[in-house]
């Protein structure tokens, strides 16, 4: 009988210790996909699927936006040394009073960006990522839509150590056709970025998301503050997360005060 109780004591032991050690191993793959998500060039195809609401727009500050951002990257490997990143977003649009007594919601005006990557980092441990952004006047309203084609050079450099990410994205678009009556473009875009990202697949974000609108010579200035959470439903990996966003600076008729983020994307990792 102590023998028996010995050896199923043994295998529960051993079982638990195998479980715990799987339990381990995904932890650290889910932490490891998190520290990719954090990385905006990451050999990771993905699709963010990202919701902000803004409000106190408009000239009587009583507009408000909701906007999906479908956001797909699609790495493609052009040989051992170098990675193609494809960036889109693809605005889903509903907003009221920002023209008084009147609502639109349709799709808004596409901005896609392609980045050249090295596969490995510098000598110094930077990931850098280069290449053109276009603006694609697809707007399916007068409202939702600058109508004007737009290109211009995107740049992206970051460094990952333990767990912290830090580094920037910019772009530059400038308009070149489209309806003369429309504003023409030429805007700055500037993303400096930190995240923190836990072994248990945490990850906390800060960002600002700048725009310089050099025609006008403003600025706007959104400041995000988000959480987020590697997991799986099903068979599908995918973070979760959300958080606030306050417009530091913004032109006249645009967002004020504070809004909201949530964010929820799939992930299909090789």
């Amino acid at each position: 009988m102590p023998n028996v109780l010995f050896r199923t004591l043994k295998s529960l032991s051993l079982l638990f210790l195998s479980a715990s050690a799987f339990n381990t191993m995904a932890q650290e793959g889910s932490a490891d996909l998190a520290k990719q998500l954090a990385n905006p060039i990451a050999a990771l195809v993905s699709v963010p699927l990202q919701l902000n609401y803004d409000d106190h727009i408009g000239p009587k500050d009583d507009g408000e936006r909701w906007t999906l951002n479908v956001q797909p990257v699609i790495p493609v490997e052009l040989n051992p040394e170098w990675n193609l990143i494809s960036r889109t977003i693809v605005p889903l649009i509903s907003q009221d009073d920002i023209v008084p007594g009147d609502s639109q919601s349709g799709l808004g005006d596409v901005v896609q960006s392609v980045f050249f990557s090295p596969k490995a980092p510098t000598q110094s441990g930077w990931i850098w990522g280069a290449g053109p952004v276009a603006l694609l006047p697809t707007g399916t309203d007068d409202a939702l839509t600058a109508d004007k084609w737009g290109v211009g050079p995107t740049a992206v450099a970051l460094k990952q150590d333990g767990g912290w990410t830090y580094g920037g994205l910019v772009n530059h678009i400038s308009s070149f056709a489209g309806d003369d009556d429309r504003a023409d473009i030429s805007a700055s875009f500037v993303q400096p970025f930190v995240s923190f990202t836990t072994p248990d697949a945490v990850t906390y974000s800060l960002n600002t998301e700048s725009t310089y609108d050099w025609k006008g010579k403003q600025w706007s200035i959104p400041v995000n503050a988000t959480v987020s959470k590697v997991t799986k439903v099903g068979t599908q990996l995918l973070s979760v997360g959300g958080g606030v966003r306050y417009w530091a600076e913004s032109p006249a008729g645009a967002p004020e005060d504070w809004g909201f983020r949530a964010v929820i994307t799939l992930l299909y990792p090789k």
